[in-house]
């Protein structure tokens, strides 16, 4: 049984930081490749920032220079380190883990909210 549980969410003023993280269960952490979506009210779930199995990164335009994506091995996390946070990244973000080894799955967590606000 595979299950995302997300964390860190909360209210930020605008310029401030927050860390996300995601912890994986069901021993498929290493062989896959994780990514952070997000989505806000009236708009469709995108991509915020990927990382393969092997530590490669995508980030999308209207976070890079602010976000840094990274998993920990050893303890079956992601995270995502939000710096210059700004009003318009206010959505819930979700994690999402895909399998490289054996059939290809994808599990998604339940979400959590972040708020850039004064």
């Amino acid at each position: 049984q595979v299950q995302l549980v997300e964390s860190g969410g909360g209210l930020v003023q605008p310029g401030g930081s927050l860390r996300l993280s995601c912890v994986v269960s069901g021993s498929i952490f290493v062989n896959s490749a994780m990514a952070w979506y997000h989505q806000a009210p009236g708009k469709q779930r995108e991509l915020v920032a990927r990382i393969s199995n092997i530590g490669n990164t995508h980030y999308a335009d209207s976070v890079q220079g602010r976000f840094t994506i990274s998993r920990d091995n050893a303890k079956n996390t992601m995270y995502l380190q939000m710096n210059s946070l700004k009003p318009e990244d206010t959505a819930v973000y979700y994690c999402k883990i895909t399998t490289l080894l054996g059939p290809l799955r994808e599990y998604w967590g339940q979400g959590t909210q972040v708020t850039v606000s004064s």
